[in-house]
């Protein structure tokens, strides 16, 4: 008996350790495929020229990095750089443009976020996010304002939330 408590008395403090993970040292993501991120980007483009829009989309990846950019041919110069910011903000601050818009307003808690170099707080920046996983973001410029960029990335969002729901 008295070995068996010695024993016991060894054993706890080891067991107790082999069930203490440590953290991990890597840890895995999910991303686009150019091809994916392209579906997305043709497909806002689409939503926004059957609503006679002529744009520039940009999706970039989780870290903000471009994948795809696609403009139209009557599209602004200015398209290029503010639909890569839309949706380089989003993928950045894990949040609409739209909302960010609202939120960082004069006055308002988060209004110094505007001075971070690259941020658009204008709508047509949202996130791609499917199954608990951010994949990045895509940004639109160029329709008749914030909300009309906004409902032509969600349209290419749309278009591939399927393929990322798996």
């Amino acid at each position: 008996m008295r070995h068996t408590l010695i024993a016991l008395t060894l054993a706890l403090p080891l067991a107790a350790q082999a069930q203490t993970k440590a953290p991990a040292s890597s840890f895995e993501i999910k991303a686009l495929t150019p091809e994916t991120a392209l579906v997305a980007a043709q497909a806002a483009l689409a939503s926004c020229r059957a609503q006679g829009f002529q744009v520039g989309v940009a999706v970039v990846d989780r870290s903000g990095l471009t994948q795809v950019f696609l403009r139209d041919r009557f599209a602004g110069a200015h398209t290029v750089d503010v639909a890569t910011n839309k949706a380089w903000t989003a993928a950045s601050f894990r949040t609409s443009t739209l909302e960010l818009a609202n939120e960082s307003q004069p006055g308002k808690p988060m209004s110094g976020i505007r001075s971070t170099p690259r941020m658009l707080a204008v709508g047509g920046g949202v996130v791609i996010e499917a199954g608990g996983s951010i994949y990045g973001g895509i940004g639109v410029s160029g329709a008749p304002g914030g909300e009309a960029d906004d409902a032509c990335a969600r349209a290419g969002i749309k278009a591939i939330i399927d393929k990322l729901e798996f």
